[in-house]
């Protein structure tokens, strides 16, 4: 059983907004890092944002910086991806992911099978 699951994806314009919010199953994730990756059809996984324990940010993806922000509420086990300007280019599956540690990997080709990975839900950006 994946130890997270993601919701909020769905079908929006060009320009428009989205919030993904990720939740712990079974469990907390208080001390733990948690990113955000996404993976477009046809192409790899790639890293977007990632939050610490401390709530520092790092970003993968250059391509989202100024539109996309991070953030987690401890006390409900949840992390957060609020998405505003969204572009065709941003369709994907995003996933999220919890490490075994407190701070975020500074390569996002760091996380692997060793951390603990949600399902996924479906962003559909129209043009």
């Amino acid at each position: 059983q994946s130890p997270l699951v993601e919701s909020g994806g769905g079908l929006v314009q060009t320009g428009g907004s989205l919030k993904l919010s990720c939740a712990a199953i079974g469990h907390t994730f208080d001390y733990y890092a948690i990113a955000w990756f996404r993976q477009a059809p046809g192409k790899e996984r790639e890293g977007v944002l990632c939050i610490s324990y401390s709530g520092q940010t790092t970003i993968y993806a250059d391509s989202v910086k100024d539109r996309f922000v991070i953030s987690r509420n401890n006390a409900a086990s949840t992390v957060y991806l609020q998405m505003i300007s969204l572009r065709p280019e941003d369709t994907a599956i995003y996933f999220c992911a919890v490490a075994n540690r407190d701070d975020c990997y500074a390569s996002s080709r760091s996380w692997g099978s060793r951390d603990g990975w949600g399902q996924g839900t479906q962003v559909t950006v129209s043009s």
